[in-house]
């Protein structure tokens, strides 16, 4: 399939190797910050080798967080880091399985769109990869494509046949290959050794690609000499060999990228004139986070206590409001399955606020609603976000609202009092057409994933965090609040600061006697940037500060 570029987007293909977690989807972001802070246009791709067709059924424990786009796309967490260090907006062309490539060859097979012949890997799927690609040319000054995984995968094959295919019919000065790889340092030995990234650019060049640029992940810096022998194994020029070392804080990789030079390569090598940098911000930025002049603590519940990665959006946007108050947060993450057992009081006194994240199942809900029950009795701002929402509501019920057995029916089907159901239908404001849940469909139809509008309740904390009347969050949940007992619940005290536009769908919950308590249905981490906090993030670290000083 000989493609012909539109003479503006150039691509850049990042890969890994040696082995996995070194970190492309930070890369590739950073790449993205220093393209923007000269002015450029990016956007992202990553395309990814297992068969799922989306990461929205995979468990958390193996994957990571499933990060939402505004279209509803369930992607990739790197998704999250290329929002968060760019301008970039994340839609469903950004993120590509194996699953959903051939998904779609199997669909156009099974139609008759190849007239009979025998469907490939090559061309057939090696097309539909370069296709899902090249939907990037002509909307922006640089896309940055990501391939998951390791080089020698055998699943990542194709993927990699279809980017050493694409600077065929691209051209090289439309197409820049930068290989990740790891330089290790044998602290008994006191060496670092050169010889697996060899080896990594040997598996490389037997796909037929030669990396333009390595970008080689180290404790420690490397030196000129170890360069060029780098250089010279690899067959590239010693400018091109850039130390990617372990940084204090992931905002200072961009700055150290550029310091390295790696910006100033890449555009020579892909022939982009700009003017120099404006790095400011970010230098700005990593001051802030290194030397705050306030320390918060902040509990987090859940199920995923030993697996940051799944809350990665959720930690980060924590940082982000800290870093606009001026503090450091410190995360003491509390297994809800261990305040089932224990005291509320002895794993969570020393919290100076505490948040409920989202997640599905049973498995540790009355922990999490003793912890609600402990923050709302002691005064500590409380943040639920969407499960935490709904077991605030389930919380207040119970114990405000003498609801007794106050439940979910996605926890407890034969709940006496359902404040939180499934809504089988809806009207989307989005689409302008009624929504309809069917229990019986495929995991994932019956969520209501992606941006919703809301409009706020003015004099509550949601409006006063926000300063809007209206605002569109992203969601990703199944149960809704259950209307049949709002006017009951309101009756007790309960505050609901944000509902669709129809009123209909609740999305925010408050208590009024407290100094901070919401609860939204939303997830608002996928929103939130290390320069500019998330309002509910912002505020509710601010609150968590001034309770730290009360006590």
């Amino acid at each position: 399939m000989k493609v012909q570029p539109t003479k503006k987007t150039k691509f850049i293909f990042i890969t890994g190797g040696v082995l996995s977690s070194l970190g492309k989807g930070l890369a590739a972001a950073a790449i993205g910050a220093l393209l923007e802070s000269r002015g450029m246009t990016v956007t992202f791709q990553k395309l990814d080798p297992y068969i799922n067709v989306d990461p929205g059924t995979m468990n958390p424990f193996q994957h990571g967080e499933v990060y939402v786009t505004d279209d509803g796309a369930e992607t990739d967490l790197d998704m999250g880091h290329y929002e968060r260090y760019t301008n970039a907006v994340m839609a469903q062309i950004n993120n590509y399985t194996s699953g959903r490539i051939y998904y779609s060859v199997i669909m156009k097979e099974r139609r008759g769109e190849y007239l009979g012949g025998t469907v490939q890997v090559i061309p057939h799927i090696t097309d539909e990869i370069k296709a899902a690609v090249l939907q990037l040319d002509g909307t922006v000054d640089v896309a940055i494509i990501e391939i998951g995984g390791t080089i020698g995968d055998i699943e990542g094959l194709p993927f990699v046949e279809a980017i050493r295919q694409l600077r065929g019919d691209l051209g090289r000065e439309y197409t820049l290959f930068i290989h990740l790889t790891l330089v290790p340092y044998i602290k008994t030995a006191g060496e670092v050794k050169t010889k697996p990234t060899q080896h990594s650019v040997k598996e490389l060049l037997a796909s037929g690609i030669q990396p333009d640029i390595l970008m080689c992940r180290t404790e420690v810096p490397l030196d000129k000499g170890l360069k060029e022998k780098i250089a010279l194994f690899c067959n590239v020029e010693p400018e091109s060999v850039i130390t990617a070392i372990d940084v204090d804080t992931i905002y200072e990789v961009p700055l150290k990228l550029h310091e390295e030079g790696l910006d100033d390569r890449i555009l020579e090598k892909l022939g982009i004139w700009t003017g120099a940098p404006h790095i400011q911000p970010w230098e700005e930025l990593v001051e802030k986070i290194k030397n705050p002049r306030h320390t918060v603590t902040i509990g987090i519940t859940g199920k995923y206590v030993d697996l940051k990665e799944s809350y990665k959006s959720l930690h980060e946007a924590l940082v982000h409001g800290g870093i606009a108050n001026d503090a450091r947060v410190e995360l003491k993450y509390i297994s809800a399955e261990d305040l089932e057992e224990d005291d509320p009081e002895t794993l969570l006194r020393e919290c100076d606020g505490l948040l409920v994240p989202g997640g599905f199942g049973s498995r540790g809900m009355e922990g999490k609603i003793r912890a609600i029950t402990y923050a709302r009795e002691n005064r500590i701002p409380f943040f639920g976000i969407c499960l935490g929402m709904q077991l605030a509501v389930v919380e207040f019920a119970r114990n405000i609202a003498g609801m007794e057995g106050a439940h979910s029916t996605e926890l407890d089907r034969e709940t006496s009092y359902p404040v939180i159901y499934l809504m089988k239908e809806w009207y989307d404001f989005r689409t302008g057409k009624t929504e309809i849940r069917d229990e019986n469909s495929d995991m994932g139809g019956t969520l209501r994933l992606g941006a919703y509008p809301c409009k706020l309740r003015k004099g509550t904390l949601a409006h006063d965090a926000y300063q809007q009347d209206e605002i569109s969050e992203r969601h990703r949940h199944r149960y809704e609040f259950n209307n049949q007992f709002r006017d009951q619940l309101q009756e007790a005290g309960l505050v609901i600061s944000g509902t669709s536009p129809d009123d209909e769908l609740v999305e925010i919950v408050e208590l009024r006697d407290h100094p901070w308590y919401l609860g939204c249905q939303f997830h608002p981490e996928f929103k939130s940037k290390p320069m500019k906090a998330h309002p509910l993030f912002r505020e509710f670290i601010r609150a968590s500060l001034e309770n730290k000083n009360l006590n």
